[in-house]
């Protein structure tokens, strides 16, 4: 609604519409989440995973039927947080075809793990078959005991 349109001239009304103008399209809001943080939230919400811990690896498993491996990317945030995230495409329409029904989820989505301590973020794999990605994160060795110190003893 353009209030100019109504003789409402002053500058407090330009300047309410500017705020109600920029409420449409602005990234962040005064009283709620920014739209930035409601899409990653809501793409984080609709891809569930398995995370697995083996003696020397942790591993988490993502379904990603019919994600082109180039769609996925996998990253390393702050050294402790192993991101996953990427595109599901819809199908290009044939002419003469149309849909019915769609209910295969097409969109971005997105997977962040915090680390523990003992995870070796320089030995990380990624390998998507057959509609599944894993991502291994090998672990650090433990540290070895400290031996104690002999100090010796001297006679005075």
């Amino acid at each position: 609604m353009d209030l100019r349109m109504m003789a409402f001239d002053s500058p407090l009304f330009s300047v309410l519409q500017h705020l109600h103008d920029a409420g449409d399209d602005s990234e962040k809001s005064v009283s709620g989440p920014s739209r930035t943080y409601a899409r990653d939230a809501k793409a984080m919400a609709a891809t569930p995973a398995d995370v697995k811990e083996s003696p020397n690896s942790y591993a988490f498993i993502v379904d990603m039927p019919g994600v082109k491996s180039g769609d996925i990317k996998v990253q390393v945030e702050d050294d402790n947080v192993v991101v996953i995230s990427g595109e599901r495409k819809r199908e290009e329409e044939k002419e003469g075809a149309k849909y019915v029904r769609m209910e295969r989820r097409v969109g971005k989505f997105m997977r962040k793990f915090a680390l523990p301590e003992n995870a070796n973020t320089d030995k990380i794999s990624a390998v998507c078959q057959d509609g599944v990605l894993t991502v291994t994160v090998e672990k650090l060795p433990p540290p070895e005991p400290k031996k104690p110190k002999t100090i010796e003893v001297k006679i005075a």
